[in-house]
C-alpha cells in the first residue's frame, strides 16, 4: 500500500472525481463478475486505491476549509457524501475481489443475465494498432463496431467520458461496451491479435435459480438508480428524490434477504458452491451500495446546508445530472419515450419524470409512456446530450435549475 502525501486539492474537484470514479466502479465491478474478467476486476481495485487517496484528501481539505460553525456544518455534509462514495467504491471492490478469488457466477444463469446487458471488453491500444493516433470522432467506433468507449486509462489518469475529440494513444487501456459481435472487431483493431472468448453452454435452470436471476438483475438496476437519484436529490436539494432513495434502500434490504434464501435453497441442486458464494457476495455488496446512497441523502433530512463546492462538483462531473421541462409543442411533446431512444441517440438516460406533482421513477419500465408538456425530466449523461435534450424539450430558453 502506497504512502499518501497531502497535496492542496479543492474539495469541489475531489468530490467530482469521487462521484465519477465510484459510479464507474459500480458498472465495472458488475461487468467483471458477469463476464468473469480478471482484467476488469483488477481495474476496479486500481480505482479503489485512487478512491482511498481522494477520501484522505477530502477529509484534510474539509478540516482546513471550515472557518466557523456554519461552514463546519456544511463541510459535515460534504464529508458524509465523500464517505458514501467511498462505501460505494469499497462495495464495488468487494465484487471485483470475488472474481480475483476465482469465484464465478453459476454458468447456468449467465445467458439469462446477459440478455439484459451489453457486452463489455477491456483492451489496450497496441503501438501498431490502426486506432492509435486517431480521435474517436475520426474512428467512428460506435458506427463501425457498435462499441462505445465508456472509460479510458492513460498511465494513472482516467478519462471517464471520452468524446469525439479524444485521441487514442499507444498504451491506452480502453473499456468499451456494445453488442457481442462488436467485441472481436474492436479487440483485433486495438491489439492486432485474434479475440477468443469462453464458450458458454446454456443449461437448465431450476425455478429457485430462475427467481434468483431476476432478483440479481433487479437489484443491480435498483442500486444504480439509487445512486443516480441520490446525486440528483443533492444537486436539486429535493426531498422527493431523497425519499425515493429511502424506499429503494428499504426494498433492497428485503430483496437481499430473499436472494439469500433462494441461493441457500439452490444449494441442494448443485455442488457449485463457489458460484453460490459469488452470488451471496454480490447480494451483500448491492445492499451496501443502496445503504450508502441512503446515507448520502440523509443530510437533506437534517437541515445540513449543501456546500456550494458540492453543487459545483455535481454540475461539473463527467456524467452530469440535469433537469429539463417539456414545453407544449416541443419536439418530444406527445412522443413515446421508447420511440425517442434517448440513451442511444443522444446519450441521456431518463431516471425520473415529475408530472402534476407526482414522480414517476424508471419511466422506461412503463409500456408506451408518452411525454407531455409540463413534464419535468431528470436525466443523466453527457454535456452534449444535455444540450440536445434541452433543445428537444423546449421552444424557449429554460433554466435547468428549476425550483421544485
Amino acid at each position: 500500500m502506497k504512502k499518501i502525501e497531502y497535496r492542496p486539492y479543492s474539495v469541489k474537484n475531489l468530490i467530482k472525481e469521487m462521484k465519477d470514479t465510484s459510479e464507474l466502479m459500480i458498472a465495472l465491478s458488475y461487468y467483471s463478475m458477469l463476464y468473469y474478467s480478471k482484467d476488469i476486476a483488477r481495474e476496479v481495485l486500481h480505482l479503489e486505491e485512487i478512491m482511498n487517496c481522494y477520501t484522505y484528501h477530502v477529509r484534510i481539505s474539509a478540516i482546513l476549509g471550515a472557518r466557523n460553525v456554519n461552514e463546519a456544518e456544511e463541510m459535515a455534509g460534504v464529508l458524509q457524501v465523500a464517505n458514501s462514495a467511498e462505501l460505494i467504491s469499497n462495495a464495488a471492490g468487494d465484487i471485483a475481489k470475488l472474481v480475483l478469488k476465482d469465484m464465478r457466477i453459476p454458468k447456468s444463469i449467465i445467458p439469462l443475465l446477459k440478455k439484459t446487458e451489453e457486452t463489455v471488453v477491456r483492451t489496450d491500444i497496441n503501438e501498431k494498432s490502426s486506432l492509435a493516433g486517431k480521435t474517436l470522432g475520426e474512428l467512428r467506433l460506435e458506427t463501425e463496431t457498435g462499441m462505445r468507449v465508456i472509460a479510458l486509462r492513460r498511465k494513472n489518469k482516467w478519462i471517464f467520458n471520452a468524446d469525439k475529440d479524444t485521441m487514442l494513444l499507444p498504451g491506452d487501456i480502453i473499456i468499451a461496451e456494445g453488442p457481442d459481435d462488436g467485441v472481436p472487431i474492436l479487440y483485433e483493431l486495438a491489439t492486432g491479435n485474434p479475440y477468443t472468448a469462453d464458450e458458454i453452454v446454456e443449461e437448465g435452470v431450476n425455478s429457485e435459480m430462475d427467481d434468483a436471476t431476476e432478483l440479481i438483475t433487479e437489484m443491480k438496476n435498483l442500486f444504480e438508480l439509487a445512486v443516480s437519484l441520490a446525486y440528483g436529490a443533492l444537486l436539486f436539494n429535493n426531498e422527493d428524490l431523497a425519499h425515493e432513495v429511502r424506499k429503494i434502500e428499504s426494498k433492497m434490504d428485503e430483496m437481499h434477504y430473499e436472494l439469500e434464501l433462494l441461493i441457500l435453497r439452490c444449494a441442494k441442486y448443485t455442488d457449485d458452491y463457489n458460484g453460490l458464494r459469488c452470488l451471496l457476495g454480490f447480494s451483500s455488496s448491492a445492499e451496501i451500495i443502496s445503504d450508502a446512497a441512503n446515507e448520502m441523502v440523509d443530510i437533506l433530512f437534517r437541515d445540513i446546508g449543501t456546500h456550494p463546492a458540492l453543487i459545483l462538483a455535481l454540475k461539473e462531473a463527467d456524467e452530469i445530472i440535469t433537469a429539463v421541462i417539456v414545453d407544449d409543442g416541443s419536439e418530444i411533446d406527445g412522443k413515446m419515450l421508447d420511440d425517442l431512444n434517448l440513451e442511444t441517440e443522444i446519450g441521456m438516460d431518463v431516471i425520473a419524470i415529475r408530472r402534476d406533482n407526482l414522480w414517476i421513477f424508471r419511466p422506461s419500465n412503463y409500456f408506451n409512456f408518452v411525454l407531455k408538456g409540463g413534464d419535468i425530466i431528470i436525466a443523466k449523461g453527457t454535456r452534449e446530450g444535455e444540450k440536445e435534450l434541452k433543445e428537444m424539450s423546449t421552444n424557449k430558453k429554460v433554466d435547468i435549475w428549476y425550483d421544485y
